[in-house]
C-alpha cells in the first residue's frame, strides 16, 4: 500500500470512528446544522455590523466581494469534485454499511464545499471585521459546526473537511487583499 492509498484507510477509519458517535436523538440537531440556509439569520447580522463599521459605500462593496467570493468558492469546489471524482461516504459501498446516513447527495466529495465556502466567508469578514468588534474570532464556531456536520450525516470524510478549510482560508484571505484594493478608492 503507498502513501496515499495509506492516508485514505486512515480518512476511511476516522470517518467511521466520528460518524459512529453520532445518535437519533442528534440527528434532527445535525440536520439542522447542515442546512445552508438555516443560517441566514447569521449572514444578516454579518452584513449589518459590515454596513455599521463601513457605511453604505464601502459595505456594499464588501457585500460585493463576499458574493463574489462564495460564488468562485463554489465553482473552483466543483472543478475540485469533478477532478478528483472521489465518491462521497454515503455512495462508497466499501463503507456504507457501516455507516449512519442522513443524507444522500450523489456528487463527489472531495473537497467540502461546505467547509470550504464557509471558511472562507468566516475569514474574509474576521478579517473585515476585527478592527471594529471584539470577539470576531466567535465566528469560527460557525464553520466548524457546519463543516462537522457533513461527517455526522455521512456525506464527507474528514480530509474533504480539512482540505475544505485550508482551501477556504486561502480565497477568504485572498478575496479580503482584493476588498482592500476596492476601498481604498472610496473615501
Amino acid at each position: 500500500m503507498n502513501f496515499l492509498e495509506q492516508i485514505i484507510e486512515y480518512d476511511k477509519e476516522l470517518f467511521i470512528y466520528l460518524n459512529s458517535q453520532g445518535s437519533e436523538p442528534w440527528d434532527a440537531f445535525w440536520m439542522l446544522v447542515t442546512n445552508q440556509f438555516n443560517w441566514i439569520p447569521l449572514f444578516l447580522l454579518l452584513f449589518f455590523l459590515i454596513f455599521k463599521a463601513y457605511g453604505w459605500k464601502k459595505g456594499l462593496v464588501l457585500v460585493v466581494v463576499a458574493a463574489l467570493l462564495v460564488t468562485f468558492s463554489d465553482q473552483f469546489v466543483n472543478f475540485i469534485k469533478n477532478y478528483f471524482d472521489r465518491l462521497r461516504p454515503n455512495n462508497d459501498t466499501s463503507i456504507n454499511n457501516v455507516i449512519r446516513i442522513l443524507k444522500h447527495p450523489r456528487s463527489f466529495s472531495f473537497v467540502s464545499g461546505h467547509s470550504t465556502t464557509s471558511f472562507a466567508v468566516t475569514l474574509f469578514m474576521i478579517l473585515s471585521l476585527k478592527k471594529y468588534y471584539k470577539y470576531p474570532l466567535l465566528l469560527l464556531l460557525w464553520p466548524l459546526l457546519f463543516a462537522y456536520s457533513r461527517i455526522y450525516i455521512g456525506v464527507h470524510f474528514p480530509i474533504d473537511i480539512f482540505i475544505g478549510m485550508l482551501l477556504g482560508f486561502l480565497i477568504g484571505y485572498t478575496f479580503y487583499k482584493i476588498s482592500l484594493l476596492f476601498l481604498r478608492k472610496i473615501h
